[in-house]
Formats: C-alpha cells, sequence, structure tokens
C-alpha cells in the first residue's frame, strides 16, 4: 500500500496526516490552504482557548482520530458538554471549525449547496459541508439525528474511504481536503424509531461517550463559568444530582451542566438563590405542579 500521507483510509495509517506537508504527487490529495481559503474561513478559527476539563482520555483519544481523520460520534445527554469538547479541541488541533445545528428541516442543499439569483444572475453557493470539506474545516453536525435520514445520506461518501462530497446540481465532484473532519453529535435518550440514526450511518464513525462529570468536577465547571464561589456550585451539583434521580420517573431530562451555569451565573449577579434556581432549574423543566414542588424541595434543602 502507498505510504503517501493522504492516503483516503481511516487506518491505521503509516503516516499522520501533517500541518505544512510538501504538495502531494498527481492524483492525491490537493495542496493546502491558499490565501483565499484562508480568509474564507477566518470566522470559523476559535482564536480563545475554550474552558473544557477533562474528565477521563477523551482528549487523547480524539486527538488520535483526527490523526487519521477518522469521522467522530459524540453521544450524550443534553448540555453535559460536546459542544464546548469540539470547540475546545478546534482550538487545541488548530483548525477552523464550521457548526451547523440539525433541524427536521433541514434539506441536503442546506448543507452541500444551492444555486442562487441575484442582480448578476445565477451562481452557486458551497453550504457548510462543501465549505469545510473543499477548504479543510471541521464539519461539526450538533444533534445531527434532528434531520430527516435522507438528508444526512449525503456525508456518507465524506465518511468513509473516498473522502469526497458530490455536488450533483453542479456537476462536480468535491475532494476532501487533508485537513477535513466530520464530526456529529445527538442525545440517546431521545431515540426512537423515527428519530435515530441508520447503522448505515452509525458504523462510519468513531464514537465518544459523554455524561455529566462527577461531583466535584462538575462543581468546578459551574464555578469557573458562573463566577460563584465553589461551595454554591457544590450545592448546585446536588441539585441537579438529585433532579436527574427523577428521569424516567416524572422527568424527561434530568438538570443539565448548562442549566446549574445558568443558576450560578444568576446568584453571581446578586439574585437570591432560592430564586434563581426557580427561574433557572425548577421552571424550565417541568410544568407539573407536583415535580416542581418536589424540585423545590431539594432546592431548599441546599438554600
Amino acid at each position: 500500500m502507498s505510504s503517501d500521507p493522504f492516503m483516503r483510509t481511516y487506518a491505521p495509517r503509516r503516516q499522520s496526516y501533517s500541518q505544512g506537508a510538501a504538495r502531494p504527487a498527481a492524483g492525491s490529495r490537493p495542496a493546502a490552504n491558499t490565501t483565499a481559503a484562508s480568509d474564507l474561513l477566518a470566522p470559523y478559527v476559535v482564536k480563545e482557548e475554550p474552558y473544557y476539563h477533562p474528565v477521563a482520555d477523551e482528549v487523547e483519544l480524539y486527538e488520535a482520530a483526527y490523526s487519521v481523520r477518522m469521522p467522530m460520534m459524540l453521544k450524550g445527554p443534553t448540555g453535559c458538554g460536546k459542544t464546548r469538547f469540539v470547540e475546545y479541541m478546534a482550538w487545541r488541533l488548530g483548525k477552523p471549525l464550521i457548526t451547523v445545528a440539525c433541524n427536521e428541516d433541514m434539506t441536503a442543499s442546506d448543507l452541500v449547496g444551492r444555486y442562487l439569483l441575484d442582480a448578476s444572475g445565477t451562481r452557486w453557493q458551497d453550504g457548510p459541508l462543501a465549505v469545510a470539506a473543499r477548504h479543510g474545516a471541521i464539519c461539526y453536525l450538533d444533534e445531527v439525528v434532528e434531520a430527516r435520514q435522507d438528508t444526512t445520506v449525503v456525508i456518507h461518501p465524506l465518511t468513509d474511504a473516498r473522502r469526497v462530497l458530490p455536488l450533483e446540481k453542479k456537476g462536480e465532484l468535491i475532494e476532501a481536503h487533508p485537513d477535513f473532519q466530520i464530526v456529529i453529535s445527538y442525545n440517546p435518550g431521545y431515540q426512537s424509531l423515527m428519530k435515530d440514526l441508520k447503522q448505515s450511518t452509525k458504523q462510519r464513525f468513531g464514537a465518544l461517550d459523554f455524561n455529566y462529570p462527577e461531583h466535584d468536577i462538575e462543581a468546578e465547571i459551574v464555578a469557573h463559568e458562573s463566577g460563584v464561589d465553589i461551595e454554591t456550585a457544590k450545592n448546585l451539583v446536588h441539585i441537579g444530582e438529585r433532579a436527574r434521580n427523577l428521569k424516567g420517573h416524572g422527568l424527561d431530562e434530568g438538570l443539565s451542566t448548562r442549566m446549574l451555569i445558568y443558576a450560578g451565573s444568576l446568584i453571581a449577579k446578586g439574585v437570591p438563590p432560592l430564586a434563581a434556581c426557580r427561574v433557572a432549574l425548577v421552571r424550565p423543566i417541568t410544568d407539573d405542579p407536583d415535580m416542581r414542588d418536589a424540585l423545590d424541595s431539594a432546592v431548599t434543602t441546599y438554600f
């Protein structure tokens, strides 16, 4: 097998991708970013380090996956840090990050591009997936399970050894840039027969499982992100843990780390803790009077 560092395989590769590599021989991948491509991707560069607290070996595993450009799938409950992790890894790797918030109305054209009509006539405009594949960015499809299955199929040629994106309307075949990687995320708790990924899609990705961090780590995250003291953060995490125990017993989903940070931010601004928790934790998650009373009781236990 060729030792070309840009081989179309998810390995194990003999050589990893490298920044600033020499121009590949004829028939292999395109050259690295041009100035125009750099200007196009400039808005997607993560300029400042996002705060992310590793909880296991997810950083090392992702770096290894990126070294062979393995497509990655992040699985976990809402608000547990999946998006922040992708932002942190894009910053750590020095790669632009193009994020797409998936929804049930999203079409394949929204991802790959479409013809537009303006004063000069008809012109083609690349979609976010085509921009990432053409110029070498990480493309992150957030909550991909929300998109229709006939839309997500468009990513298949990019997630196997071909690494190509057909633009059928334009009659063009984009060969993925050496730096391109696709990452998807979804919440397995919302799976159903109508909302789940096909096996033909799942088996094209490596996967990392995410969950809410253990108590002390989550308290540190809440304190850092909201500005409250560590004892207040620990009390908020206690409330979150009690609410998560009610999942499936009156709650569809427990309190996320994101919600705890919201409550902490209000407390840091001088809002009384009981009122902050009522606004940021209890009222958004349920309308059931009995469940609200149970959660209010949990709040008064710690505040």
